[in-house]
């Protein structure tokens, strides 16, 4: 009797196991913006690709259009729920695309990494590579901030969001090798760009989750 209890009881454990959950904070390239079927944004289609890998997972859509790292400082806090174990951020696009000082974004981001320190969450931090057209000083401290933020605070670096599509042979910086990969509006992923995202940054989701304590 006493070890069918203890059956019992295992049985039960195991069919209440919780999923890791991982918040992915971001902008409209988090949020699937502009995509006619939801199911084929970031954030479903790289959980679908971690569970293709068997990881037991399920992943928060914490993306708002628009969002800067200022805005995504400002709901950090709410954004992230009991039940987080890890966290993605995927913020600095809306700040490139409103010329904001990298010295501004930088410390935003940086309150966003001490609130995940805070709560013991390891973090998985995706750079934005800046355009040429702010000048070489601008776009050296944008690009730069990533990395030394990561390194401060001890957090897993994906230095370009757009990996996949440059390993596909496409060039964010030239519209025309992005146009299969892109929505009309030159700046969202299509389905097909959202898979290739996706696939260049799996591996870098595994490593985070390789991190969250059992």
């Amino acid at each position: 009797m006493r070890n069918a209890a203890f059956a019992v009881l295992s049985l039960s454990s195991f069919a209440v196991a919780e999923p890791v959950t991982i918040v992915a904070l971001g902008d409209s390239l988090t949020a699937g913006y502009g995509l006619a079927d939801q199911t084929q944004g970031f954030v479903p289609v790289l959980e679908g690709w971690l569970k293709a890998k068997g990881q037991d997972v399920a992943v928060q859509n914490a993306g708002v259009s628009g969002d800067t790292t200022a805005g995504g400082l400002a709901r950090v806090g709410w954004a992230l729920g009991p039940e987080t174990d890890a966290l993605i951020v995927t913020l600095g696009g809306n700040d490139l695309l409103r010329g904001i000082d990298p010295a501004a974004s930088k410390a935003n981001l940086d309150g966003i990494l001490k609130e995940a320190a805070a709560r013991k969450l390891p973090v998985l931090l995706v750079a934005m590579k800046a355009p040429g057209n702010f000048g070489p000083e601008y776009k050296a401290a944008f690009d730069a901030m990533y990395g030394e933020l990561a390194a401060q605070y001890g957090a897993l670096l994906a230095d370009d969001f757009f990996a996949g599509l440059r390993a596909a042979g496409a060039d964010p910086s030239d519209p025309a090798s992005l146009a299969a990969f892109m929505q009309p509006d030159g700046l969202h992923p299509n389905p097909d760009g959202v898979k290739l995202i996706v696939e260049g940054l799996g591996p870098k989701v595994e490593e985070l989750l390789a991190q969250v304590a059992p």
